[in-house]
């Protein structure tokens, strides 16, 4: 059963729905008013890091609202044809989903505009020149909801996101949480899970539901291999010490990144460039999964003259002495 689909694990409503509590307070109402007038529910942007249920929460809309959900990305909308066609296959108050909508083409995203102001698209037709040639025709849509979602909210052109009528940000979890999320999913999966276990999870999951679920399943990995039939708080110990993720849920390389700054580099400032040339990694990779958790954990300073390691840093790592700067 460990290995069943995220789909399974997935709340279908609100109340099922753990964390962010104002969030979910407010779609209430906002899916409550929308159903009473028998209106699409206004279009929506979920914004936030990866993980947080930005998707859970846009299948929840589609279920709350009793209507479908139609699901693309971004990256994958590489015509304005493309788009055109989905918007015009939408029943009445449909839902499409776009995720990381902050990679859609410009000219798909022009497409979108008279979509979501006057459910409607122009759609060019006829080929060659003169009065029979390419002409434009406008086409007529159901009134639908788009749901967009993107981890990077300042990509998005002010056009676009301005045609958003809710906009919601998703804030990452607190430990506990975490824990009832890993409960949560325990008690589907049919797994044994220890409350202390639980928290212990929470705790290294990086304030992320998708990596509690992830950390379930390795753990309940390393339990069954031991034959335990409960995981207890021991047994996650082992297991996530074993996976190399310590206490604050630093993983093998966030301590390199720290460990390389520190001691190659007397804890910065050093270009991003050279350190990722020091850590074997890519440039991007560190900067946009790496460095945010440093940062958050108060481990990393980013300056203009580049990356510092904090004493919080030198004491976690137990690094003796922090150099004086001027």
């Amino acid at each position: 059963m460990i290995d069943a689909p995220d789909e399974h694990i997935r709340p279908r409503r609100l109340e099922d729905f753990i964390g962010q509590e104002e969030l979910r307070a407010n779609l209430r109402v906002y899916v409550t008013a929308a159903r009473e007038r028998g209106q699409a529910m206004d279009h929506v942007l979920f914004y936030g890091n990866p993980g947080l249920g930005k998707t859970t929460l846009a299948c929840i809309l589609a279920s709350e609202l009793g209507v479908n959900i139609v699901s693309t990305s971004g990256p994958v909308l590489e015509r304005s044809g493309d788009l055109a066609a989905i918007l015009s296959n939408l029943g009445r108050h449909d839902i499409l989903f776009v995720d990381e909508i902050h990679r859609m083409p410009v000219a798909v995203e022009e497409v979108l505009y008279p979509a979501l102001e006057d459910f409607a698209v122009d759609v060019m037709v006829g080929q060659g020149q003169g009065p029979g040639g390419v002409r434009t025709v406008k086409i007529g849509l159901k009134p639908f909801t788009l749901v967009g979602a993107t981890t990077r909210i300042g990509l998005l052109s002010a056009p676009l996101r301005d045609r958003f009528g809710i906009i919601c940000r998703l804030e990452t979890y607190t430990p506990r949480e975490l824990a009832q999320v890993a409960l949560r999913a325990a008690r589907i999966l049919r797994v044994e899970l220890a409350e202390e276990a639980a928290l212990e999870i929470g705790r290294r999951s990086r304030g992320t539901p998708r990596i509690a679920n992830r950390l379930l399943r390795r753990v309940h990995d390393f339990a069954t291999v031991r034959g335990a039939q409960t995981i207890t708080r021991t047994e996650t110990d082992e297991a996530l010490s074993r996976m190399d993720i310590d206490p604050l849920g630093l993983d093998q390389m966030d301590r390199k990144l720290l460990d390389v700054l520190i001691n190659q580099f007397d804890g910065g400032p050093v270009g991003l460039k050279t350190l990722a040339v020091a850590c074997s990694e890519e440039e991007r990779t560190l900067e946009e999964i790496y460095e945010p958790f440093l940062i958050q954990c108060g481990f990393l300073k980013r300056t203009p003259s580049g990356r510092v390691a904090t004493p919080r840093a030198y004491e976690h790592l137990q690094k003796s002495s922090v150099p004086e700067r001027s």
